[in-house]
């Protein structure tokens, strides 16, 4: 049993460090500013054509707050990745330093979690890529008459879902002209696709293209790639800061009243989507060994790099709210629809290029930082040798960029993944996690390692109390039948509460259909009712749950909830350092938002891994050899 929790020390990492030669050596091309620009690259991605629009309909203008929340608490992780970044400036991340704070077994997990964050997000990406640049070619298409086929722009499962879900709307009364945008073009797509022996021929050529373009980016070099990621994000920030000042014009300060409509409830409704917008800076540490100084510059690209996120969340949420009512931002891309209604075509198309753009450096950061996650496990021996080595020409770990690529390639272009992303998200709280408990068992003995970067000490002895005592009360205040609920194990109060806000959204489509003045609107009720008879089939669901169902769909929220007082009592007792025992519970709640279904799949692929890991990395493990 010992042998599967072995440590590596700093010391026997530094020394293996030292002692690589060239050909088992990466190229040191990093600074400050590109660390910076990779850090900006992967956080604003996607999220910011759709999150902000989401969180600020639940919550009004005063989502602003809840974005500087939510940077904050990222800020927790952030200040524990960079204490082990500056400590063991390695590319391995929160993999290598697992494997220095909790063993060999623990650092395996960590290392699988990692392909989930990276290899099997990027799949996702390189679909939401795909339907970005097939709406932007598709819109310019229609002008000078060609569109890509619905075909070979879809994945063979969402065409094949899609097609029964029309058939079914179709058999129920619905116009197809109707219908949802996405329920017609895999219709279309179903029925238009050529044919081999029975056979349909659809698949995504778009994510696939992305994906080969980027592996070989990442393949050629980390020079290459820098100067890349550097002119997307240049790009991306020119556009965002043409966005803030043209839409500045079109400010109505009176969409800014009531600046918080929903209160504390409605602003914190879009915790969850708000905090996965910022994650992304944690890849900024695979490249540390590409770094001229990684010591000092990670550590100080990464708060560097959330702070001027959130910077750029906070304006583009007030310009937003401030260009139209937050009533109206509960659409796909509310960065385009705001000029859209402000007759502003021209911006409009501007962002819906930018989108490309923006996607397209995220995934280039989570191609870049996988290989080298790949390397490191390979250079300990769980993984095989040929993982961890280096192009001769181009100093890139080459046959993990290919591994990489592949992985990600041949999922995107048949299935749809989308079913994924939240066990991507669960890997990367997981990682966050372990990196926040791992700061606290960073040992004394490895203060040898000087000029590093340490999370600053505050004894959380009688402010961790204070602060459980205080979420507690605040809930109960704010969602008394939901509390009440959790620990009477019922859901008798929250049910009849959703039922009394259904019949509300229901009063006012009602309203908004007397309203109505062109197609648009029309367009935007259809929307409207369909996410309200979705919100009534799921209330009908619940509603039809036993008290078991119930306790059993909680489990990981009571888990939470033992973990705190547990963790509380840990602190009182030790005083333990603030900042890390928040981050623990930060990303630990929020792998409990993304429920029970989740838990389970994470479950059956960290099982999956652990197979692996008994199979050939516990047998070829190079401290089990020494």
């Amino acid at each position: 049993m010992k042998q599967i929790f072995r440590k590596k020390s700093i010391t026997q990492i530094q020394q293996e460090i030292e002692n690589a030669g060239d050909e088992h050596s990466l190229n040191k091309n990093l600074r400050l500013r590109d660390l910076v620009s990779f850090g900006i690259a992967a956080v604003v991605g996607a999220g910011i054509f759709s999150t902000i629009g989401n969180a600020a309909f639940n919550g009004g203008p005063g989502v602003v707050f809840l974005f500087m929340f939510t940077a904050v608490a990222c800020l927790f992780s952030a200040l524990c990745y960079a204490e082990f970044a500056s400590t063991i400036p390695i590319s391995g991340s929160a993999y290598t330093y697992a494997y220095t704070t909790f063993g060999e077994l623990i650092a395996w997990i960590l290392g699988w979690a990692l392909v989930m964050e990276y290899a099997i997000g990027n799949i996702a990406v390189a679909i939401s890529w795909s339907d970005y640049f097939t709406g932007l070619v598709n819109g310019i298409g229609s002008k000078l008459g060609f569109q890509i086929p619905e075909y070979f722009c879809m994945d063979y499962l969402s065409a094949s879902r899609g097609f029964e879900k029309a058939k079914e709307l179709l058999s129920q009364g619905q116009v197809f002209k109707d219908l949802p945008n996405n329920i017609k073009e895999a219709f279309l797509a179903w029925q238009n696709a050529p044919q081999i022996n029975g056979f349909r021929l659809i698949a995504d050529l778009p994510a696939l293209l992305v994906t080969i373009l980027i592996t070989s980016l990442v393949y050629v070099g980390i020079k290459e790639s820098k100067n890349a990621g550097n002119i997307m994000v240049i790009i991306k920030l020119v556009v965002i800061f043409l966005v803030i000042v043209v839409g500045f014009y079109y400010v109505n300060p009176e969409n800014w009243s009531p600046f918080a409509p929903n209160g504390l409830t409605g602003i914190l409704k879009g915790t969850s989507a708000v905090f996965f917008a910022y994650i992304g800076f944690d890849a900024i540490s695979t490249t540390a060994e590409e770094c001229k100084n990684p010591q000092r510059d990670l550590p100080r690209a990464m708060i560097y790099s959330l702070i001027i996120c959130t910077i750029i969340y906070v304006i583009l949420a007030l310009v937003l709210t401030g260009m139209t009512s937050y009533k109206n931002l509960q659409v796909g891309d509310p960065l385009a629809y705001v000029f859209e209604v402000n007759q502003l075509d021209f911006m409009a198309g501007l962002v819906a290029v930018s989108a490309v753009i923006t996607i397209t450096s995220v995934f280039l950061v989570f191609q870049l930082g996988q290989p080298r996650i790949l390397m490191a496990m390979s250079r300990d021996g769980l993984l095989p040798q040929a993982f961890g080595k280096i192009h001769p020409k181009y100093k890139t770990p080459y046959i993990s960029t290919i591994a990489t690529g592949l992985l990600v390639a041949i999922p995107a272009l048949f299935l749809n993944l989308t079913e994924v992303t939240d066990l991507t998200s669960i890997g990367t709280l997981f990682a966050f996690t372990l990196v926040s408990g791992g700061v606290l068992l960073l040992e004394d003995k490895d203060k040898q390692v000087k000029n590093r970067f340490k999370v600053p000490y505050i004894n959380g002895k009688i402010l961790m109390p204070l602060l459980l005592g205080s979420v507690f009360s605040l809930s109960f205040y704010y969602s008394q039948e939901e509390t009440i609920d959790f620990f009477t194990f019922s859901q008798y109060r929250t049910t009849t509460k959703a039922n009394v806000e259904l019949v509300n959204e229901k009063n006012k489509i009602q309203e908004l259909k007397l309203s109505i003045k062109n197609k648009k609107d029309e367009q935007k009720i259809a929307v409207l009712e369909t996410k309200f008879q979705t919100k009534l089939n799921e209330l009908n669901k619940e509603q039809s749950k036993s008290n078991l169902d119930i306790f059993f769909k909680r489990i990981p929220l009571y888990c939470f909830t033992i973990f705190c007082l547990v963790l509380v009592y840990l602190t009182f007792r030790y005083n333990l350092s603030l900042i890390p025992v928040l981050g623990l519970l930060t990303n630990f709640y929020l792998m409990t938002e993304l429920g029970i279904n989740n838990w389970i799949g994470f479950g059956i692929w960290m099982l999956i891994g652990l197979s692996v890991y008994l199979l050939y990395g516990y047998k070829n493990s190079k401290l089990r050899i020494r």
